[in-house]
């Protein structure tokens, strides 16, 4: 695919350890449509950064000492109009921080051991409005968060959301982390219908985005983590 006549993705790299931003900016700036645009050392630098800087993704460590990136996850959503988006970076896939991240509004996650052509795909993928496939470890604290929790507010959400079953099969489908394309090779549809789809269904589960969706499909049961 040749990205060459795009705008640049502009991305803002968040992480308390030097040698793990170099190693990122490097990944990044080897393609011709990425620009690594900022840097910080914590989370609490990200809301000015942001807003000066106007990143289309940020790529934020999990655990940092002043503010982590769960709480600067929930305050650049909170404070910054048309925020961008966010991608958790991380050593272990079954950290229940990550988790939190992700429910606290983060598009997805990465570990900080993907090799080069995952990080630049992660990267693409979410500024292109998809999702990143779950792993079975953070499949698993979803699943367990809704039952554990007793909590039974995903049920609801899905419940009054009343999807047709057809755009029930779009949401099964979108928790494989599979792309509008992808979906609509698999339902024999045309992509702008499975976008159609896609945002009917953020809409009526009040979702941010594809991320968000996923969680509740997750949490209320709709689908397991086999």
């Amino acid at each position: 695919m040749i990205y060459a006549d795009r705008m640049p993705l502009t991305i803002l790299l968040v992480d308390d350890e030097p040698l793990v931003r170099a190693g990122l900016r490097a990944v990044l700036e080897a393609q011709p449509d990425i620009e690594v645009v900022g840097e910080a050392a914590d989370g609490a630098a990200v809301i000015p950064l942001v807003r000066r800087l106007r990143p289309d993704v940020v790529a934020m460590d999990v655990r940092m000492p002043l503010m982590d990136g769960i709480e600067a996850t929930r305050a650049v959503l909170r404070t910054v109009p048309d925020p961008p988006k966010i991608i958790m970076v991380t050593t272990f896939e079954n950290d229940e921080n990550v988790y939190g991240a992700l429910r606290a509004g983060a598009d997805g996650f990465l570990l900080k051991r993907a090799r080069p052509a995952e990080i630049v795909h992660a990267v693409r993928l979410v500024a292109e409005g998809d999702s990143l496939p779950f792993p079975a470890a953070v499949r698993r604290l979803a699943a367990s968060y809704g039952e554990n929790d007793g909590n039974a507010e995903a049920r609801a959400v899905l419940s009054r959301a009343a999807l047709t079953r057809r755009e029930e099969d779009v949401l099964r489908l979108m928790t494989r982390g599979l792309s509008n394309a992808e979906i609509a090779a698999h339902l024999v549809v045309g992509a702008e219908t499975v976008k159609s789809h896609v945002s009917s269904i953020l809409a009526k589960l009040g979702a941010r985005d594809r991320t968000q969706a996923v969680i509740t499909a997750y949490e209320s049961g709709f689908v397991s983590p086999g």
